[in-house]
């Protein structure tokens, strides 16, 4: 069989290619870090790669929504911590305002003061969040949930929404609470509650049936009081469980996402012993070919004349 010399000349030149080539692809793999450089070089673990990198991706905006869900419940559980506070020195005045011994004015003095603690809660109620929505106005985050439509009257301006956020793979919590389940739910409104028991202190005691009206009156503002600080405790016990849980996804998020970096480690990282022992291999096979290309190229008949 008859070799010419140009075929000779391109096959060299191609096994050179070929060796040089697999060189430069082994020198990126261990400047990388990388085993594969491109999907043909491993088909399968590639395309698992793929689906390993959106799961993380997917892992790591649920954490993300869990952030946004911790800041907003813990705002939450804030003004509900305020509220609850509130109640309770409310009850205290209600408590002290049954001593026999005040007078009509000094009792005016303790409605003035629950007037100042009528507007507090009309402020907690109206609370924004640190993205400056309002807390418990539902869907309706740009409106005051409730405003004083006139004096002591007050209405509820948002609706029943409750904002969901995805905060695991199978998990949307809601991030809110509505202002009417929180001051007008567990089958009394606070708000009314304050109104009527200033009114009954601003109301003099002349004789024993309004003394008796007086002492009806706080039994039943004590009552009431204790109904609506049951429901804000109930509504904070809610959020709190909302926190925990959320500190639990995140602990699990965590997990997660050190299981996926592991999976894609074993999937794409390098073996450098193994890629440096290959590196040294493809350097003398691609110096000993160069060589022997050289010495090939360069026979002649000329040489043995």
């Amino acid at each position: 069989m008859r070799i010419s010399t140009q075929s000779l000349f391109e096959t060299g030149a191609a096994r050179l290619g070929e060796l040089q080539s697999g060189l430069v692809k082994t020198q990126q793999q261990i400047s990388s870090g990388r085993r594969i450089l491109s999907p043909s070089d491993d088909p399968v673990a590639a395309a698992r790669a793929l689906e390993v990198t959106q799961s993380q991706s997917l892992n790591a905006q649920h954490g993300l929504n869990r952030q946004h869900a911790t800041s907003a419940l813990a705002s939450v559980e804030g003004s509900l911590s305020s509220v609850t506070t509130l109640l309770q020195d409310v009850k205290t005045t209600v408590i002290a305002a049954g001593n026999g011994a005040l007078s009509d004015t000094e009792r005016g003095f303790m409605a003035t003061e629950l007037r100042g603690r009528f507007e507090q809660l009309l402020g907690l109620a109206n609370s924004r969040d640190a993205m400056g929505n309002y807390q418990f106005s539902g869907f309706q985050t740009t409106t005051p949930p409730f405003a004083e439509i006139a004096p002591g009257s007050v209405q509820y301006q948002g609706d029943q929404g409750q904002r969901l956020m995805q905060v695991d793979a199978t998990r949307q919590m809601a991030v809110n609470n509505t202002g009417q389940a929180v001051f007008q739910g567990g089958g009394q409104d606070i708000f009314d509650t304050l109104n009527d028991l200033i009114t009954l202190l601003q109301t003099p005691v002349v004789d024993a049936a309004t003394t008796t009206a007086l002492n009806t009156g706080l039994a039943t503002a004590n009552g009431n009081l204790d109904l609506a600080l049951d429901n804000v405790l109930t509504v904070r016990a809610s959020v709190g469980a909302r926190l925990q849980e959320l500190d639990a996804l995140d602990s699990a998020g965590e997990d997660r996402h050190i299981q996926y970096s592991q999976i894609l480690s074993d999937l794409q990282d390098l073996d450098y012993t193994q890629a440096l022992t290959q590196l040294s291999q493809q350097q003398v096979t691609l110096e000993a070919a160069q060589r022997s290309f050289v010495a090939i190229t360069g026979l002649s008949l000329f040489n043995f004349l």
